[in-house]
């Protein structure tokens, strides 16, 4: 570890809970601190890795408050700087990088005879007093966050810290194995952040997903959020033959110019109770409603939906004289199902199973977006997204279950997983445990399917499915019940809030969780031409938008669609 840099200053005072206190040398501008730095503390037996949470202005001499010089006399200002008026910063330390299998001794870092013999640990104690801290080396971000060619693993670099140009990775594998969260207020890129990690999954294969696309943003292409660039690509022209897109609305995907993209119906027979439950307070749907739904279910079966809208009001009440249902809850039950009617994708019965063709391209290894195009309402997204995750999740419960008891990796389901926006409307505590979303977060990786949430408002999510979150990439919060919820489960939390709330509004986000080894602040990687000729497939970016659409025209018309 050697060229090492000019120290910053010295550790003065701390603890392992509250962080430790660093005063500045007199040639280190306060100026230049930034919340959210990364910082590295030589101790003798270990060297630690922090972040930068505060920064403040200290005296040696309360006095020098009451009889400032003035603002034009650079003679005493530059006296009394450094000595009797200085800089301190506030870091926390995140992890120690000690000597292999002898924690305790110690280490010239400066002549470290095989750097291999280091590891990383969790930080168990802090440096003695008057320890030199200095700024972060690209070797440190290394030592730290790996590369993205680190042999035998799956990095994605994500972004870079805040100072330097060096790569920041997160740990692919890791970051599948668990549920996921990408938060921030509108307007922060968060859409553009999922799309980012989304690319690094499929790049480096590390799962399959599956994304329901509420504002039809990740398929083909999108708005930019920069003023420079229009459009920017989707996944499937980034990874052509990697990605596949279903559409709930046809008219309005050819209207986007989208060449090609299969249709995707659902039917009233696959409606099921707890679907409906879920969207209950959109379709203002009482208890009893659906109370006297699962008598009509139980009595008709899976048509029941069918049988109900075409029922007349003599032939209900005839079935509740029968039955012991509740005509007026049944007569409401029909009039609100009615809405159902308007939905372009819902069929009263459906001959092809959609869902089964999903599935197997999901087994297949292809990612695939669910577009819904002008049928993106709360109600519309809410029922589909449920349906389609409750069947697939149940299919690859029986796919683990054969995988357990069979051994044989070859029955191994891949890795799904799936992305939902507008997260809270899911997740929320007073519906969390009647939708297969909540089960799946708090499963882990059990079944080998993880969520991927992105939302606004994390404090609508339930603190126990919060607490399951493995990895947490925030953007700019305003809201203090949002920040609150964002590190629920978290330790040292207190001092990441500060980090939190001093991020910029764009291209700035806090990681932190189960893919990095410590939480980080990083200006988030740019969604470019750049990005797409480093990530995408090797045949789709050399071609122009002229090319890629003439190739899919060409591709549509072989298979007479």
């Amino acid at each position: 570890m050697g060229n090492q840099p000019q120290p910053l200053g010295l550790v003065i005072q701390g603890s392992l809970s509250e962080g430790l206190e660093v005063k500045l040398h007199p040639d280190v501008s306060v100026e230049d601190m930034r919340v959210g730095k990364f910082l590295v503390v030589q101790g003798s037996r270990a060297r630690f890795f922090c972040m930068l949470t505060d920064v403040s202005l200290g005296a040696s001499n309360p006095r020098i408050f009451t009889h400032p010089p003035a603002h034009d006399d650079s003679f005493w200002l530059e006296i009394l700087a450094g000595s009797d008026t200085y800089g301190t910063i506030k870091i926390t330390p995140m992890l120690m990088l000690v000597l292999r299998d002898k924690e305790g001794e110690k280490i010239d870092f400066d002549n470290i005879p095989n750097p291999e013999e280091l590891q990383l640990l969790p930080v168990k104690t802090i440096p003695s007093h008057f320890s030199q801290v200095y700024e972060s080396t690209e070797r440190d971000f290394r030592c730290v966050f790996g590369w993205e060619d680190s042999p035998g693993k799956r990095n994605f670099a994500i972004g870079k810290p805040l100072d330097m140009e060096v790569p920041v990775c997160i740990d692919l594998d890791r970051f599948v194995e668990r549920s996921n969260g990408i938060f921030g207020k509108s307007g922060t890129g968060k859409s553009f952040l999922t799309r980012l990690l989304i690319s690094g999954i499929i790049r480096q294969d590390a799962a399959v997903n599956l994304m329901f696309d509420m504002h039809s943003e990740y398929g083909w292409e999108a708005v930019s959020e920069d003023k420079g660039a229009a459009i920017v690509k989707g996944l499937k022209q980034l990874f052509p033959h990697r990605v596949e897109i279903y559409t709930l609305d046809a008219e309005s995907t050819r209207r986007r110019g989208v060449p090609y993209a299969h249709e995707l119906y659902l039917s009233y027979d696959q409606i099921e109770i707890e679907d409906l439950r879920l969207v209950a307070k959109e379709l203002g749907l009482s208890e009893a409603s659906l109370d006297n739904a699962n008598i009509l279910a139980s009595e008709f079966g899976k048509d029941w939906i069918v049988t109900l809208l075409n029922m007349t009001n003599d032939e209900i009440a005839d079935f509740c004289s029968e039955k012991q249902g509740h005509h007026g809850s049944i007569m409401a039950l029909q009039r609100k199902l009615k809405r159902l009617e308007s939905l372009k994708y819902m069929r009263t019965s459906c001959p092809h199973n959609y869902i089964k063709e999903i599935l197997s391209l999901l087994d297949a290894g292809k990612n695939v977006v669910i577009e819904f195009g002008s049928q993106g309402s709360l109600l519309s997204y809410m029922l589909v997204t449920n349906m389609i995750t409750r069947r697939i999740h149940s299919e690859y419960v029986k796919k683990a279950e054969r995988f357990l008891q069979s051994k044989n990796p070859l029955d191994r389901p891949r890795q799904l997983v799936i992305t939902i926006e507008e997260a809270h409307r899911f997740l929320d505590s007073r519906v969390v445990h009647q939708t297969i979303f909540g089960t799946i977060a708090r499963e882990m990786r059990k079944y080998f399917v993880t969520l991927l949430v992105v939302d606004q408002r994390p404090s609508g999510i339930d603190n126990e499915v919060m607490s399951q979150i493995g990895t947490r990439i925030t953007c700019l919060l305003n809201d203090e019940k949002d920040i609150d919820a964002i590190f629920t489960g978290v330790s040292g939390a207190g001092s990441l809030r500060s980090v939190l709330a001093k991020l910029d509004s764009k291209q700035q986000a806090l990681i932190l969780g189960h893919a990095v080894p410590m939480p980080v602040v990083v200006r988030t990687r740019p969604y470019d031409e750049q990005f797409y000729r480093e990530i995408a497939d090797d045949d789709w970016t050399v071609k122009s938008d002229e090319e890629v659409f003439a190739a899919a025209e060409a591709a549509r018309r072989d298979l007479g669609q």
